[in-house]
């Protein structure tokens, strides 16, 4: 648990987080995007 709290004292540990958080995001909004473009027949 102390790496935890290192974690989320540090202000690298806090920007470490928001760019994973970030990076699942996009990655979810692409997902999305991309399968309704595959499933789009025009």
């Amino acid at each position: 648990m102390e790496v935890f709290k290192n974690l989320f004292s540090d202000y690298t540990g806090l920007l470490t987080i928001g760019v994973i958080v970030f990076m699942l995001v996009m990655m979810a909004f692409l997902a999305v995007m991309f399968i309704k473009k595959m499933n789009n027949r025009e």
